[in-house]
């Protein structure tokens, strides 16, 4: 069948990867194999690297104009999508799965006439939910994707379960309680599988939930290793040998960590790792960052009492704001590069680490990139954390540059935050240059990015502290958020990370909250919190594909190839933090609501998008 012969690439290891006993050892293989597929789309960022990169070219600047909508699918749900489907292949059979927002529904589609798609079963978990998970989310009841290997379709829910199910059938395998909306800790993920293991963390350090990594194993769900974000040295799980090629990010020895904190404070002291995890399986690294340290009242988290005090590195909040690398069968730490110490803005540190090898001053370099909510975008040597190049890619103020040696950022007083009732200006804003919403990259052309961005101000006005208790609000400050240009609040931008070179950007009246896609056949898809899917040509920038969607655009697209027809699919339903106003029924006229999303959901207009969960799919006609 010609179907089937399309899609024999890879299919042997595939069908063994499912076969229950040696998943487990093959989990990491078969992902691997199924990346060198191109019309799949087997993981979350397609690669364990993150690229979002699709080799795939019969959608390209000449066919792009008759691309058109084949067919759309219901999620379930009403708000918050962000994440994307996977697309993988189950004995010879093209299947999609993909996981809803809040109450994180799952479905499993039959993709063998790929214009119209058969849902063979779904699955929601109904017993020992916990509602509270809902407010306690922050920010927005988001679920950024679930994962497919060793015959299991591999989630997680808002409320704190990491659940396996088997592929064909939606039965449970196993399901494990991961996160306590209780300790202030809620999952919106996704999870990474690497090697053998399920690697797991949660968000909620606004809740003053304590930060921390968990491995299970893919087979049995059962804990293999925990790595928290803060504490002693044994709970951070550094060794002698973590950061010895850059001692001066901090060493094992003296509690570096829960030292840098005052007492007690370590406990509540954030730094979750919340969004995306990325592996490098020959280094059998994974990456992940951090958080941010808790409350946004930054004098509570200092010793001392002086801005100048508080940023000598002594009381930096280690390991917040942070990217982490550890060895996937350990969790150990073998280097930590804190981007953002003793945090004054609410700049979180998890945003996606892209891996890409790149020359660099003449030499080869396995190399991390970065682009952080400070404004700041990073290379750093993902070997041993090297870092290798710090430019900005929005306006920042509050820092004059990074320091390549000491790897710490020049901060401007006049920007920074600190004491309580002082109103500070700061760019970019909390919600930060880029949030979660990931950059994509080609392999082939690897220093060059492309990325969703936000470009947005602030005022941040630090508050009192009133108690000091997990699961209850924690953030102490009243922000008001504001376009940096009046009209303009989100941009695509093609981005050298090696220069610092902002080659083309489109401006867009509505906030970039949705991933980028970049392709072979030259064009670059995103999604607008507006609801336009556009399609971009890679070199000129120029828009030369748009559809209006049902609702805005927060996901992140993916591309397939079934029976020789390429797909490109897309989630809509506004949400996210900045969302968070429009889909929580929020007053606008509050312009402090939602940690300052009120007064930008109302500078762009958000109130006039409709909600609703939708997957929406296209092909060339």
């Amino acid at each position: 069948m010609a179907l089937r012969a399309k899609w024999l690439a890879g299919a042997l290891c595939l069908a063994l990867g499912a076969i229950g006993g040696i998943g487990a050892a093959l989990a990491n293989d078969e992902i691997i194999e199924r990346t060198k597929n191109d019309n799949l789309w087997p993981a979350p960022g397609r690669d364990m690297a993150l690229t979002r990169y699709s080799a795939l070219s019969d959608i390209n600047k000449d066919t792009v104009g008759r691309l058109q909508m084949v067919w759309s699918q219901s999620t379930g749900a009403l708000r918050g999508h962000e994440g994307q489907p996977v697309v993988v292949e189950i004995d010879g059979k093209p299947m999609m799965f993909f996981v809803s927002a809040w109450p994180n529904i799952v479905q499993a589609l039959d993709l063998s006439d790929p214009d119209n798609p058969k849902a063979i079963w779904n699955y929601v978990k109904k017993t020992d939910r916990d509602e509270s998970a809902v407010p306690r989310a922050c920010c927005d009841v988001v679920n950024r994707g679930l994962n497919y290997a060793a015959g299991k379709v591999i989630f997680h829910t808002l409320d704190g379960y990491l659940i396996a199910l088997d592929a064909k059938t939606g039965k449970e395998a196993w399901v494990v309680k991961h996160a306590y909306p209780e300790h202030g800790e809620t999952h919106t993920g996704p999870a990474l599988v690497a090697d053998k293991y399920v690697i797991a963390g949660f968000g909620g350090d606004e809740f003053a939930a304590r930060g921390r990594m968990v491995a299970y194993d893919i087979e049995t769900g059962k804990e293999v290793w925990k790595c928290h974000s803060t504490g002693t040295d044994a709970d951070t799980c550094m060794t002698a040998e973590t950061n010895k090629a850059h001692p001066e990010y901090g060493t094992a020895g003296s509690d570096i960590s829960l030292n840098s904190y005052p007492e007690g404070e370590y406990k509540i002291g954030g730094g979750s790792p919340w969004a995306w995890f990325s592996y490098d399986p020959e280094l059998k690294l994974v990456y992940a960052g951090t958080g941010n340290p808790g409350h946004w009242s930054p004098s509570y988290r200092c010793g001392d009492d002086t801005h100048e005090a508080c940023n000598t590195g002594k009381w930096d909040n280690k390991w917040s704001m942070t990217i982490m690398a550890r060895k996937v069968d350990t969790g150990e730490l073998v280097w930590a590069y804190q981007k953002t110490p003793f945090d004054q803005w609410d700049y979180d540190g998890v945003n996606e680490n892209i891996l890409v090898d790149m020359e660099v001053d003449g030499t080869m370099r396995k190399t991390l990139v970065n682009f952080d909510r400070n404004g700041f975008a990073y290379v750093l040597d993902r070997t041993d954390g090297t870092l290798l190049r710090a430019n900005k890619f929005v306006t920042v103020n509050w820092a004059e540059s990074v320091d390549l040696k000491t790897g710490r950022p020049v901060k401007v007083k006049e920007h920074s935050p600190f004491e309580v009732g002082r109103n500070v200006q700061a760019c970019p804003s909390a919600m930060g240059g880029k949030d979660q919403q990931p950059a994509s990259v080609d392999p082939k052309e690897p220093w060059m990015f492309y990325v969703p961005t936000n470009n947005w101000c602030m005022e941040d006005e630090p508050q009192q502290r009133t108690h000091t208790q997990q699961g209850t609000v924690y953030v102490f400050a009243n922000v008001y958020m504001y376009p940096e240009v009046p009209g303009v609040t989100g941009k695509l931008k093609k981005f050298n990370v090696l220069t610092g070179e902002t080659v083309w950007e489109i401006p867009d009246p509505y906030p970039n909250w949705s991933g980028t896609l970049t392709t072979a056949g030259g064009l670059v898809f995103y999604g607008s919190l507006g609801g336009d899917f556009r399609a971009v040509d890679r070199e000129t920038g120029k828009v030369v594909w748009q559809r209006k969607l049902g609702s805005g655009i927060i996901g992140n697209p993916i591309a397939y190839k079934i029976d020789g027809k390429e797909y490109v699919s897309v989630f809509a339903g506004i949400g996210g933090w900045i969302g968070l106003p429009i889909t929580a029924g929020l007053d606008l006229s509050d312009k402090f609501g939602a940690i300052g999303a009120t007064a930008m959901a109302k500078a762009a207009g958000l109130d006039k998008i409709p909600q609703g969960g939708m997957l929406y799919t296209f092909r060339v006609y």
